[in-house]
């Protein structure tokens, strides 16, 4: 037996994401001492402030919580990638072995690009539950970043640290009190990888992008993120199922922190008036890369699903809305995000 040839050469993507990723903000010693204690402080309370709020119940301490810097995010989320990744790659390998010489360069081109890919969001995520990482996910924290922000911000960095833990302590409830979820998101992982069956689909994609682009400069719709440039129309389909899974994670993540903020956050209001201001993005180049990567839409996740569980839990109150974690088949769709009152005639 021996292992699938690797087609992601995830050391030099490690290496490049690092590299562009850089060290972030200039910080004292003390400093950096402090914001690692208080991140880590923050996680721990952040516990039971979600459990009553929410009615989701995850045991304490089952996955673990690491403060880290920008490059000990890229080496975690190239493992996450690699284990997500595995049965696509199997069944992309199984269906046409790659030769020697494509092996060897494809897998140095893709390990550029995913580098590439993480080197630029290691300077922009401020923390990230990893539920691939066995046997309970972990909880990640980017102390350089959360410092970054809560200077660029003008916050209060105490109330800063504990508000994005929150937030990310909330992911961890919803992977450890609904077991299911982790492999439902590898299931639809699985089922993208049996869409890849044709040998010209790099070429069919290219051709997406030809046509995106043209559409583009001629004033047509080409404002799609590279995802959607390569994508089939059944991919799609898949990938809608997966916004409205990560659509309401994020969304009820950011109602969580809102919601449990002003009980032990004093400037929580403003917090978060700022801290919209800067999704937006700073610049022209800076929206354009995240139109591309598909950035855009993740920030429309966090406001489309936030204001989905608002909806429902104004309507029917938390308890029956954490009917939305009792199997996958109550999951909302992508049109039910945008349509709560669907979603409650249907489920409930």
């Amino acid at each position: 037996m021996t292992s699938p040839p690797q087609i992601i050469d995830w050391d030099l993507a490690v290496r490049l994401g690092t590299k562009l990723a850089g060290d972030g903000p200039v910080v004292e010693r003390d400093e950096a001492a402090r914001a690692v204690e208080e991140l880590r402080a923050g996680a721990h309370r952040s516990t039971p402030l979600v459990a009553e709020f929410t009615g989701l119940h995850a045991d304490a301490d089952t996955a673990p919580v690491l403060v880290v810097d920008r490059g000990g995010w890229v080496q975690a989320n190239a493992d996450a990638f690699s284990t997500v990744l595995a049965p696509m790659v199997a069944k992309l390998v199984e269906k046409k072995p790659p030769s020697g010489v494509s092996l060897a360069v494809g897998s140095r081109i893709t390990g550029a690009e995913v580098g590439g890919l993480l080197g630029f969001l290691a300077g922009k995520v401020l923390g990230q539950f990893d539920p691939f990482h066995d046997p309970a996910g972990r909880l990640l924290l980017v102390a350089p970043n959360v410092v970054q922000v809560e200077r660029e911000l003008g916050v209060d960095p105490s109330d800063f640290r504990l508000w994005v833990c929150l937030h990310e302590e909330t992911h961890r409830v919803q992977f450890t009190a609904v077991p299911w979820m982790r492999d439902h998101i590898f299931s639809l992982v699985e089922q993208l990888s049996s869409t890849m069956d044709s040998a010209s689909l790099l070429e069919d994609g290219l051709a997406r992008v030809k046509a995106a682009i043209s559409g583009a400069g001629q004033g047509g719709a080409g404002s799609g993120s590279l995802v959607e440039m390569f994508s089939t129309p059944e991919q799609r389909a898949l990938m809608d199922q997966a916004t409205g899974v990560m659509s309401l994670l994020e969304g009820h993540a950011d109602v969580v922190m809102d919601g449990v903020g002003p009980e032990v956050i004093g400037s929580v209001e403003t917090i978060r008036a700022k801290f919209d201001e800067r999704r937006k993005g700073a610049g022209a180049l800076d929206r354009l890369v995240r139109r591309l990567l598909g950035l855009d839409a993740k920030m429309a996740q966090y406001r489309d699903g936030a204001a989905f569980v608002r909806a429902v839990v104004d309507k029917v109150g938390m308890s029956e809305f954490n009917a939305v974690f009792a199997g996958p088949e109550n999951l909302p769709s992508k049109d039910e995000i945008h349509d709560p009152q669907a979603w409650v005639a249907r489920v409930l």
